[in-house]
């Protein structure tokens, strides 16, 4: 188990999806000797064109690392057979779901091998998927978790620590069933209840559909994902997902019964309005806890709104001149309906460059909403 920096010298990656190219793009840039392995021949060989990694020579060196970056029903099984193959390495998965990982793997191979198994979960992903999509920096910024369980090797913790570090990730350490929980509430619920949105979208007549804005867009970007892996990840956390999800089902009941007595709700600050209301008011607390960047708090930043004119090389020259201003963007949002000659640019900075930006681009010519 050598790990000679922030990250093992060779690491080999089985899965070239797109978190599996991704992790192996961000490894290369830091140091990384990097194989890949993928039960597709063509897929590997897009890895390798993409500068992925390479395919490793017979005579190869064995990896310190294994990263199994394969759906949920085939990861244990990839787990298990790592565990074996190479008997000094640290292995670890990327699946999303992990007590039935660790559960299965624990079954499958002796104690003295499961102490080189630690789970991973890096918190990032795009709608699109494969590994067309990689990216060397998706996981810059964003949240690693690192899941040991009772009998993992300490070394492995401070390996995956490193390793999240040398990807610009944030490391977390959490359980298989603390972790579960977790992204029960932040991934896989927030899946089901997008999917579930837009699946009312197929009963309104194209008229009724164009009029959609951009809250619409927001809620059910989600929705277009892969019904096979959802279909594997949510059997996967059956349990912590139908949990939240009956919590769902008893706030819902609630505003069901509410809007059924509203039009002979007589006092406003009783009954039905005030059940409608506090849902409101507790989403408006819920959404204040979501972390920003970094995982600092999210009244750090401050959103600036910009009239974007709808012309070729207005966006560049938008983001240009913030960088000449000398405020960071921290993250972005387009609102444009067909047919405006403008689209409403929603730009997150830091709360105390706010003031900055709004002046700054204003005295540029640029329409500041609100300023």
């Amino acid at each position: 188990m050598s790990t000679g920096g922030l990250v093992p010298q060779t690491v080999r990656i089985i899965g070239t999806g797109l978190i599996g190219g991704s992790l192996g793009m961000a490894l290369g840039a830091a140091g990384a000797n990097v194989q890949v392995e993928d039960i597709s021949p063509g897929t590997t060989a897009l890895a390798v064109e993409l500068g992925v990694g390479h395919v490793a020579a017979d005579d190869e060196a064995e990896p310190d690392l294994v990263i199994v970056a394969a759906p949920p029903d085939a990861t244990a099984q990839l787990v298990s057979r790592a565990l074996t193959t190479w008997p000094t390495a640290l292995v670890t998965d990327v699946a999303s779901v992990k007590s039935v990982v660790l559960d299965a793997v624990a079954r499958a191979v002796e104690p003295a091998q499961l102490t080189r198994y630690i789970g991973a979960h890096p918190m990032a992903g795009r709608e699109i998927s494969g590994v067309i999509a990689a990216r060397g920096d998706l996981f810059r910024g964003r949240p690693l978790v690192v899941v040991p369980h009772p009998t993992t090797a300490p070394e492995a913790i401070g390996v995956l620590q490193g390793l999240a570090t040398a990807i610009g990730s944030v490391p977390v350490t959490m359980s298989a069933a603390q972790h579960d929980a977790a992204v029960a509430h932040v991934s896989h619920v927030p899946q089901v209840l997008s999917s579930l949105l837009a699946t009312t979208l197929l009963q309104p007549d194209d008229a009724a559909l164009a009029l959609a804005g951009q809250g619409l867009r927001d809620t059910t970007r989600i929705a277009d994902s892969d019904p096979r892996l959802w279909m594997e990840i949510l059997g996967a956390n059956a349990e912590a997902v139908g949990q939240v999800l009956g919590q769902v089902r008893d706030r819902l009941e609630e505003i069901l019964a509410a809007l059924e007595t509203l039009p002979g709700d007589p006092d406003p600050a009783i009954g039905s309005r005030r059940a409608l209301a506090a849902l409101v008011a507790d989403g408006n607390r819920g959404v204040r806890r979501i972390p920003g960047k970094h995982g600092g708090a999210s009244d750090a930043f401050a959103t600036v709104t910009v009239l974007v004119p709808d012309r070729p090389g207005e966006l560049g020259r938008l983001f240009t001149e913030m960088g000449e201003i000398g405020v960071n963007l921290e993250d972005f949002r387009l609102e444009h309906n067909l047919g405006r000659q403008v689209g409403l640019g929603h730009l997150a900075v830091d709360s105390a460059r706010e003031e900055l930006l709004t002046r700054e681009l204003t005295a540029r010519g640029w329409s500041v909403v609100g300023s």
